[in-house]
């Protein structure tokens, strides 16, 4: 993915940078507990912020960017309320810091975060 700027040269944002704000976005949002694994991955597990981006998938060409989220979410919350605060915010990050356009913000929910006893 390059961007023309005047005629100084391109910046090349990585997928993985991509991948981590939109993360990081989407832990934002008050009832999103944590990314999950792998989608690869039949054992979802817990990701640190050090590996945000596997939670994360992004498809990015022609300055556009799709985004697939795999979410825990934090019990006693509305889930489709919450997702929605995540797309909203997941969309507007990427767009403030990237430039690039989004297309999907699609979030799968992986699991419920029981509050611990």
């Amino acid at each position: 993915m390059g961007k023309e700027i005047a005629e100084i040269g391109t910046i090349k944002i990585a997928d993985d940078v991509v991948a981590r704000i939109a993360a990081l976005a989407a832990l934002e949002v008050d009832g999103v507990s944590a990314m999950a694994g792998n989608f690869t991955s039949d054992i979802l597990e817990k990701v640190s912020r050090k590996n945000l981006s596997k939670g994360a998938k992004v498809v990015v060409g022609g300055g556009e960017v799709k985004v697939d989220l795999a979410l825990m979410m934090s019990y006693g919350f509305n889930i489709p309320a919450t997702c929605q605060q995540a797309q909203t915010r997941v969309k507007a990050s990427l767009e403030n810091m990237t430039g690039l356009h989004v297309t999907d913000v699609n979030i799968r929910i992986a699991g419920i975060t029981m509050p611990e006893a």
